[in-house]
């Protein structure tokens, strides 16, 4: 439990992040998390405010990647796991969410498209990744299986 705490605070360097994005986008955020893995910041915002975060045609996460040097990725948040987990698979057609906890840990397993397995898993594993960090941070997952 006490671990599971550390996990969530937010840090001086995402405070940091947090009030550049706010100041650039207009959008509040409600939690960044930097992947070092991918160099990249991923931003969680409200509910239908992605696109004004991303700017049109992409102009303000392409303003925030040239001051910030890292690849930003915007996602919406929601405080139910099944929500968030569609909302960090955009795009990808999927056909079930399992949650299962096992002995304090949570699973998620997640049924999609055959055609689109490979976008939910991204390049080198990105998207799931995203997935892994965004869950593990925010809502104690453990695991994340895309079949």
């Amino acid at each position: 439990m006490r671990g599971e705490e550390r996990d969530d605070r937010i840090t001086l360097e995402e405070l940091r992040y947090i009030s550049v994005f706010q100041e650039l986008t207009g959008v509040t955020v409600y939690r960044c998390l930097v992947d070092e893995e991918f160099n990249r910041l991923i931003f969680l915002v409200g509910r239908g405010e992605a696109g004004r975060a991303i700017g049109r045609n992409g102009a303000k996460v392409r303003a925030l990647k040239e001051i910030l040097g890292k690849d930003i990725e915007v996602v919406e948040y929601s405080e139910d796991l099944k929500e968030m987990v569609k909302n960090l698979f955009p795009g990808v057609r999927i056909r079930s969410i399992q949650i299962s906890k096992r002995g304090g840990g949570v699973m998620v397993r997640l049924s999609v498209e055959e055609a689109d397995k490979g976008v939910a898993i991204g390049r080198n594993g990105r998207n799931v990744k995203r997935a892994r960090l965004v869950l593990s941070r925010l809502f104690g997952v453990e695991r994340v299986v895309i079949r």
